[in-house]
């Protein structure tokens, strides 16, 4: 059944009601940005580090290559130019907002995961000898053999946060996002062969992979932390793309409880269809468990 195009919902005309009927939503984000931060701020675990031990951590101390501000940059805001240039051209205000929400909710909910993750772990970075003994001398308990540093206490406390990497967690929670959605967008899973679309889609892939691999490059991260980050960010998309695959299969004959194309032809001329049609997405949206 072809889009029926009856109107069209703005920022201006109804982006308030939609931003309000999502208040708790929008809660919930500033909850995780919160708890987040929390987490950046206490003391990670410091793991025991022997002598022994140092032979793997003695990589030179160097800066990023893809600085920590750099990566909402790369994860949020560019994704949202995506959903603003598909704004002003569908003038889909639901769409937009649902954008904007999903990517915050993405990239806070990978970021929370990541962060209590590494302050539990504490496993060394690649550059911890430089880290601990900046003057290249160093010192450990003469009892229990481990490190004594005598570093910055900043540049220490960062040394005991290797795994998993938040560069590659937060870049493919933002980007793996962003795939997903042109994928939508650009109907790429149609069947119908079009390569092009698929290069689109893997484009936002590619980015995050080469920021992952700039924090093995920098010495930043073990490769295992890497992995890792993009594993925790990847995993949600692809568990919720398969949930959503298999409900739909399964209920192909359900009443649909949601927003549709019909349901706007059927209120009238003042009416406008919000988002395309989906039969997870509007249980989804009007409340039914999965």
């Amino acid at each position: 059944m072809p889009d029926i195009q009856l109107g069209c919902h703005t920022i201006r005309s109804h982006g308030t009601s939609v931003a309000r009927l999502h208040m708790y939503d929008w809660i919930i984000v500033l909850f995780l940005a919160v708890v987040d931060g929390l987490l950046n701020i206490i003391e990670p675990f410091h793991r025991f580090v022997g002598r022994d031990m140092m032979t793997d951590l003695r990589y030179p101390l160097k800066g990023n290559t893809i600085p920590f501000w750099a990566v909402p940059l790369i994860a949020i805001v560019l994704p949202w130019v995506v959903f603003g240039g598909i704004y002003f051209k569908k003038k889909n205000v639901y769409d937009l907002h649902h954008g904007i929400l999903g990517i915050l909710y993405s990239v806070l909910i990978t970021a929370v995961i990541t962060d209590a993750i590494k302050d539990g772990v504490g496993r060394p970075r690649p550059d911890f000898f430089w880290r601990c003994f900046p003057d290249g001398i160093p010192n450990f308990n003469n009892v229990t053999g481990d490190v004594i540093c005598h570093g910055e206490r900043s540049v220490i406390k960062e040394g005991y946060k290797s795994f998993p990497s938040g560069h590659s967690s937060g870049a493919f929670a933002g980007l793996g996002f962003l795939a997903w959605y042109l994928a939508g967008k650009l109907k790429a899973f149609n069947r119908e062969g079009h390569i092009a679309k698929l290069c689109l889609v893997f484009l936002p892939l590619l980015v995050a992979s080469l920021v992952a691999v700039s924090r093995v490059d920098d010495y930043w991260h073990h490769w295992q932390d890497v992995f890792a980050g993009g594993i925790i960010a990847i995993w949600p998309h692809a568990h919720f793309q398969q949930l959503a695959e298999s409900r739909s299969n399964g209920n192909e004959n359900s009443h649909n409880m949601g927003w549709t194309e019909t349901d706007a032809f059927h209120e009238g001329a003042g009416a406008v269809a919000l988002r395309d049609t989906s039969l997870v997405l509007d249980s989804m949206e009007s409340g039914r468990r999965l």
